[in-house]
């Protein structure tokens, strides 16, 4: 079994085991990372999901093994998008996934090719001292088709994005956080268990108030200033009433005085 699921409080562990491969992504790891993020999408009891590469990479992209076995002028017909809405996982798994909840990537080693926009597609990451994202898929002909071309000029700016999508170079973790690539650096073989410790912060706040924000900050690209401003409001009235009013009550009977949040 490629992938499994460490369950600790609310704070799902989805790991990909591929080490002897540097979790190259195969049909079945995609499979089972597809299946594995919905159950936790789908799942009550579930808050935040760390994202983590087991045996020292994150993601070495697409199993190059199996892309030269396909055959045919379409070898990927059925991973095509659709015009209904619906669409298939991607070839790297869950990267056309939609989530409400929060993901967030450990990066150990090379997060590269397909690596680089699954750790792209998580909310944020948690970089190791010595692991590096790049399109190293540049030397092969073989383009970003699971959201990278979209994500990375969100994330970097466009002119940043086309020199790293169009080199093909090494993006070391020093760089990522200073470009705005990861927002964590951290001591080697430290990775899963700060992206642990964030989640478990994370989970400990009112979940549908949390869910509410992140689907405004995301769903607010394209949109105008108005009209972000108007989905903004719409998707956190129905909070004010719930959680936000039941919120102010507590901090007005003297919770997180002072700073002191651990009553909350």
């Amino acid at each position: 079994m490629t992938v499994r699921i460490e369950k600790t409080e609310s704070v799902w562990t989805v790991i990909h085991s591929r080490p002897e491969a540097r979790n190259a992504m195969d049909p079945e790891s995609a499979d089972a990372l597809q299946e594995a993020f919905v159950e936790f999408d789908r799942d009550d009891s579930a808050s935040v999901a760390v994202f983590w590469g087991e045996g020292g990479a994150f993601c070495a992209g697409w199993d190059l093994k199996f892309a030269a076995a396909l055959e045919g002028d379409d070898p990927l017909r059925e991973l095509d998008l659709p015009g209904d809405g619906a669409a298939p996982r991607g070839p790297m798994g869950p990267s056309r996934l939609e989530l409400d909840k929060p993901v967030i990537a450990a990066v150990a080693g090379p997060a590269v090719a397909g690596g680089m926009e699954l750790a792209l597609w998580c909310d944020f990451r948690v970089m190791e001292e010595s692991a590096y994202l790049g399109v190293y898929c540049r030397r092969w002909g073989i383009p970003l088709i699971d959201g990278g071309t979209v994500r990375l000029p969100r994330l970097v700016g466009q002119g940043r994005a086309l020199e790293i999508i169009l080199t093909g170079r090494k993006v070391t973790a020093e760089e990522c956080a200073r470009i705005g690539l990861c927002e964590y650096v951290v001591a080697d073989g430290g990775a899963r268990a700060r992206a642990e410790e964030l989640a478990h912060q994370i989970a400990q706040f009112p979940q549908s108030c949390a869910r509410a924000d992140r689907r405004s900050a995301i769903r607010q690209h394209g949109l105008s200033v108005r009209d972000a401003l108007v989905r903004e409001w719409n998707n956190g009235l129905p909070e004010i009433a719930g959680s936000g009013i039941a919120g102010a009550g507590r901090f007005r009977d003297g919770l997180g005085r002072h700073g002191d949040f651990s009553g909350i």
